[in-house]
């Protein structure tokens, strides 16, 4: 029976891998109609109302945590929700000039960030961690620079905003053992929408039709892929343990890939599908427990809660 929990969790898991991978397709189809910060702000909108629903079903039944700090709920949300206003907008921005797939790889290197990010902490990572990073950075070079030496714009948009969603796992990692994480996803996808809808007035010129246009993607971005995933992420988790349950969430980026290409006909060079391949085995890599595998306790990922976070990471 316990057996059976666990591949349960890992079909949730994985499902909601594939949710998150075909976002990006999402994110990027929709920037035919509404500008990036206009997504953004209504996709968030969207988000929050999903996990505000959620969060009422939860408290009608009983399973919401007690004794929570409102304090430090709102001072968590706001700073998260602040950190993820900036990374998702950089990400949307980026995928103007790149394709989902690309976008899903670059994005990815944030898995390979966050331990790096513990040497900050006094987290030791194993020496093959380093050898992860290196392979990603090939794999970067292989799937986004060119002749020149050059990055597109957008490559470049999306590998900062992969920075900034390590800080956002950072702050997760800090921040969800001491609060309720469904009103904490609630309160940082309502700050995202405020601030992007703050830049989407300032920079854009939002009409109601272009927003009606666009619904498919922005229903799918923000329920979808922000309520929907996130609830599965929480289920599966109950049955996986954290660092198999990075790996099951790591496919995102296979996923991203081949819905750019299923969906948009974004098709990757041959170079580029090798660059793919070695930022994957990138992911791979600094996730798997070194030290145990060496017969020593496994740190490689740093605190469970980490590795939490890890996972918890949407588009």
């Amino acid at each position: 029976m316990e057996h059976k929990g666990r591949g349960f969790g890992a079909a949730m898991l994985l499902c909601a891998s594939l949710i998150w991978g075909v976002a990006f397709v999402a994110q990027s189809a929709g920037m035919a109609y509404v500008g990036p910060y206009t997504f953004t702000a209504v996709r968030g909108a969207l988000a929050a109302l999903g996990m505000a629903v959620m969060m009422v079903v939860l408290d009608r039944k009983g399973i919401s945590p007690k004794n929570t700090d409102k304090k430090v709920l709102w001072r968590a949300g706001i700073l998260m929700g602040t950190i993820m206003a900036i990374a998702t907008n950089l990400q949307q921005i980026g995928l103007m000039t790149t394709s989902a797939g690309k976008a899903g790889f670059i994005t990815s290197l944030y898995i390979v960030f966050v331990p790096i990010c513990g040497l900050c902490i006094r987290k030791r990572p194993h020496p093959m961690l380093w050898v992860s990073v290196l392979v990603a950075l090939g794999g970067l070079y292989f799937l986004s620079i060119r002749g020149d030496f050059s990055m597109s714009s957008g490559d470049l948009l999306v590998l900062v905003s992969a920075v900034f969603f390590t800080l956002h796992i950072l702050l997760i990692d800090h921040y969800a053992p001491k609060v309720d994480v469904v009103r904490l996803n609630c309160i940082q996808f309502g700050v995202t929408a405020v601030l992007s809808g703050v830049m989407m007035f300032l920079f854009e010129q939002p009409k109601l039709s272009d927003i009606s246009s666009a619904w498919v993607t922005i229903v799918y971005a923000g329920l979808f892929s922000g309520s929907g995933a996130y609830t599965l992420q929480m289920l599966g988790q109950r049955r996986v343990e954290p660092t198999t349950a990075s790996l099951l969430l790591s496919p995102e980026n296979v996923f991203a890939t081949l819905a750019g290409w299923v969906l948009l006909g974004q098709k990757l060079t041959p170079r580029e599908l090798f660059g793919c391949a070695l930022v994957f085995a990138a992911v791979i890599g600094s996730q798997l427990p070194w030290r145990k595998i060496f017969g020593k306790r496994s740190v490689a990922t740093g605190s469970p809660q980490l590795a939490d976070a890890v996972a918890q990471k949407n588009p």
